[in-house]
């Protein structure tokens, strides 16, 4: 079974219920789990997920479905055997004291509710199935920092987030059971690495004309263009889940990175796509320029956005996947259906309404291009916007919007940040585009797009040119 789902309402799905970033370290095998998770996989009636959860008498007794949708009764045991059932009201359930076991089934092949909610409670094809953590999982109400789990899987290969010991056991934090991640359960396996780090992917489907080699080269190579962007690849190890889809000849349709620790994505594929296609295809490093900036929180989702989109086409350009003329193109064309979607409205009305995702990307790519422009202006081209990135990594995983722009500041080695987030809030969203492209020598013309000799052209080359030498500046 497999579902189609629409790339506009999915990327207004990715922008609505994006999550926000938290690394964790792992769990020390001494400390003592409070609850153990033991999820199977079976094929009868149909296909879905067996759960148990085993319970100690400190175990906490209130539990929740966050996206309460295919499970509407649990099963509580007690250590005599007897057994009594619970209904799920608005997604909660309160296990009364005695219990020992509390065991439900998730159905994979359940109807959904359609459309979009099928990436996230389960879309697959016969023994290769993946859904969202958050979907099928039973999880305590309150997570105490020190809540500890263990957690298990049987009946088929599973691509989880977290890795597993030796004995197939995962260790884990409470925090896990709230920021789960994408699981993929059955499949094939490939890998992908660029330096030091790798990606675990999980081919959940059948192409029919790509094979799985192709697929890792494929998000090998957006895994090495976020090197144009970062020094390293920023983490050591994600997860990803492709996942192929009715679709004649496309490559990614939509994709998204959830902020389990260490973070996973998972991508929908065209299932006739091709390797060639993959050329113009710019949603797995989107996907992967989200783990080049630090979480924001409060989520401030059209500057997150907006620095990912913005480096999407400059990254592409920098790797030589696209000319720089093919790089302004894609940005001029979408700064001009960005501004088709503001209309008259400031930026800061833009991005208040983050259905709007259009105003709210594009607005996002606007400022990371003025943002980085005026570091490198006022830096006399020795700092960039890579820099705040770089700097930002050292700072930990989370940061906030006055945190970023204290690490502008930083870099500028001046006050910068404030005054112009300010001067672009309050002002008609892409007002002085044209003015900026006139300094930077880009020409939009009728057949598209000319770079030509300008005040600030070289500013402009050095943005899509690439990286200077680390001993420059």
């Amino acid at each position: 079974m497999k579902t189609v789902v629409p790339r506009a309402v999915l990327l207004l799905l990715a922008l609505t219920l994006g999550a926000c970033a938290t690394a964790r370290p792992s769990l020390p095998r001494r400390e003592v789990a409070a609850l153990r998770y033991n999820v199977t996989y079976t094929r009868e009636p149909t296909r879905g997920l067996d759960v148990e959860i085993v319970l100690l008498p400190s175990s906490p007794r209130d539990f929740l479905f966050r996206e309460p949708e295919r499970v509407d009764a649990v099963w509580a045991w007690r250590e005599d055997g007897s057994a009594r059932s619970l209904r799920v009201h608005d997604g909660a359930v309160h296990v009364p004291s005695g219990t020992r076991f509390v065991r439900y089934r998730y159905p994979l092949e359940s109807p959904s509710k359609g459309g979009h909610r099928s990436f996230f409670s389960g879309v697959g094809e016969e023994d290769a199935w993946h859904v969202a953590g958050k979907a099928y999982l039973l999880r305590p109400r309150t997570v105490s920092p020190d809540l500890r789990v263990e957690f298990t899987v049987s009946g088929t290969d599973a691509l989880l987030p977290w890795r597993a010991d030796d004995a197939g056991v995962y260790h884990l934090r409470g925090e896990d059971l709230v920021d789960s991640g994408f699981h993929g359960f059955g499949g094939r396996r490939c890998e992908a690495r660029v330096g030091a780090s790798v990606l675990e992917v999980a081919l959940l489907g059948h192409f029919t004309h790509l094979t799985d080699a192709e697929v890792c080269a494929w998000l090998a190579q957006a895994a090495r263009e976020v090197g144009t962007v970062r020094k390293t690849f920023p983490h050591p190890r994600i997860t990803v889940r492709v996942v192929p889809v009715p679709a004649e000849d496309s490559p990614a349709l939509f994709g998204m990175v959830q902020w389990s620790s260490p973070p996973s994505i998972s991508i929908l594929v065209g299932q006739d796509a091709t390797a060639a296609s993959f050329t113009s295809d710019w949603v797995a490093l989107h996907e992967m320029l989200h783990l080049a900036h630090p979480t924001l929180m409060p989520r401030v989702a059209w500057l997150t956005e907006g620095l990912a989109t913005y480096y999407t086409e400059v990254a592409r350009a920098r790797s030589g996947r696209q000319t720089a003329q093919s790089a302004w193109k894609e940005l001029t064309e979408g700064f001009a259906r960005g501004r088709s979607a503001a209309g008259s409205r400031t930026m800061a009305e833009v991005v208040a309404h983050e259905g709007n995702w259009l105003g709210v990307y594009w607005t996002g790519a606007l400022f990371a291009l003025h943002l980085d422009v005026e570091l490198r202006r006022v830096t006399h081209g020795q700092r960039r916007l890579d820099d705040v990135l770089e700097l930002l990594a050292t700072r930990g995983p989370t940061s906030s919007l006055a945190g970023f722009g204290a690490a502008v500041d930083a870099v500028a080695g001046q006050p910068l940040f404030d005054a112009l987030l300010a001067h672009q809030l309050s002002v008609p969203a892409f007002s002085d585009l044209g003015s900026l492209l006139d300094r930077l020598g880009v020409q939009i013309d009728p057949g598209g797009v000319k770079l030509q000799a300008a005040p600030e052209s070289a500013l402009r080359e050095a943005v899509d040119g690439g990286r200077p030498s680390d001993d420059a500046g």
